[in-house]
């Protein structure tokens, strides 16, 4: 495929949105092999063993956005329906023994041999596609509850019901909060959605109470840490914000953390924003952040572009999705909301969620680059003039007196 078949005559929308996301993938390689070079040197990888991993995970990904940029807005619709399946066939896979794993109480994971992958990453995608087909042919009855409950609630809570038998309570919560931006996006009532968030309150407290973890982790965000949760539920916190607080307003310099010498968990993945507050300070947080912001800006204008809903809807929760989780991993971090162990997108490690974020960018890139197509304009031939009865009387009139002549 020619590059420049790939960025020509494209809209601004388009670069924006393009040129945001490699900006965050090359500086999520950046951060990865900073907070990662320590913990990846002691576990016999060399100081670049995740660095490399996380590189070859980002060579698949943008060329598959790019490809996935290329692709008609119809190609999306016909392919709604079997990408949810094969979603929900790998997600169960998860949960057969010798294929599925699970990795600090989550049973989220599959492994063919050395090859590895979090099917609800996945799933993500092939929910949001599906719920936008549903919503955009169904436009005109969301004013019913019934069409707004059917099949959306049956069949996108199955597949956040298959990731919370994992006990992934951070991935189906970030599924929660895309489902429900496709439907306010798809201008389904306000009433309804506030339903649909109460009842998802109480079985979130009926499903946090059935595990001590989550019970911990809640009841540590509310009363806050004392010395006797230090050693347990708040030794990864209180090191986040020391982290957070040792970068000051300048930061440490790239390389020189001290908390990603195995002081602080998840260093390179869930708590990576606190590696890049200690070593680019406040000021590379902030850039950090406004980044996510101007990627919001980005998705936004390309919903306020399009008439078509099921571009808007898809995008929405694709913008939810990337930006919302990102927003969420930040109140982590800061101790606004309770530890649900979500990565940073297109930063953290993750080959899964690196791959399946950049489809996901790849497909809204589609929908700008169609808005920004010309329209086929078809010539046809001009009609003969019309000529009045008078005018043929006189033409006849003037043929015969030439034929005298």
């Amino acid at each position: 495929m020619p590059v420049k078949r790939i960025f020509s005559a494209q809209s601004s929308n388009f670069f924006l949105l393009l040129g945001t996301t490699l900006f965050l993938v090359i500086f999520g390689l950046v951060m990865v092999l900073s907070s990662s070079s320590v913990e990846s040197f002691a576990e016999d990888q060399g100081f670049f063993g995740r660095f490399l991993r996380q590189g070859m995970f980002a060579v698949i990904g943008v060329p598959l956005m790019l490809i996935a940029s290329r692709a008609p807005v119809g190609f999306w619709k016909k392919w709604a329906w079997p990408g949810l399946l094969l979603g929900g066939v790998l997600q169960l896979l998860v949960f057969i023994p010798g294929i599925g794993y699970g990795y600090g109480g989550n049973q989220n994971w599959i492994h063919f041999g050395s090859f590895t992958a979090q099917p609800s990453e996945f799933v993500k995608v092939a929910v949001i596609v599906w719920v936008a087909v549903v919503l955009s042919t169904k436009q005109d009855l969301l004013s019913d509850w019934r069409h707004v409950l059917l099949p959306v609630a049956p069949v996108a809570g199955a597949a956040i019901g298959f990731v919370l038998i994992g006990n992934d309570l951070g991935t189906a919560s970030i599924m929660l909060l895309i489902v429900f931006a496709c439907l306010y996006f798809a201008g389904v009532r306000l009433r309804f959605l506030a339903v649909g968030v109460l009842a998802v309150a109480v079985g979130a407290l009926l499903f946090a109470g059935t595990s001590s973890s989550r019970s911990s982790r809640i009841g540590v965000w509310i009363n806050g840490c004392t010395e006797l949760d230090y050693q347990d539920s708040c030794w990864q916190i209180d090191h986040a914000y020391w982290a957070l607080a040792g970068g000051g307003i300048f930061g440490k310099g790239l390389g020189n953390s001290v908390a990603k010498r195995g002081w602080l968990p998840h260093a390179d993945n869930d708590y990576i924003f606190a590696i890049i507050g200690e070593e680019l300070g406040l000021i590379g947080a902030i850039v950090v952040l406004l980044l996510f912001v101007v990627l919001a800006i980005a998705f936004i204008r390309i919903i306020r572009s399009t008439n078509d809903g099921f571009v808007r809807i898809a995008t929405a929760g694709v913008m939810v999705w990337t930006v919302g989780q990102a927003f969420v991993n930040f109140a982590v971090v800061l101790g606004v909301l309770p530890v649900l162990g979500v990565p940073l997108p297109l930063i953290s490690t993750g080959g899964s969620a690196l791959i399946a974020t950049l489809l996901a960018i790849g497909i809204v890139l589609s929908f700008a680059r169609a808005g920004n197509r010309p329209e086929r304009r078809t010539t046809t031939p001009a009609a003969p003039p019309t000529q009045s009865a008078a005018d043929r009387s006189r033409m006849l009139a003037a043929n015969r007196a030439r034929g005298r002549q």
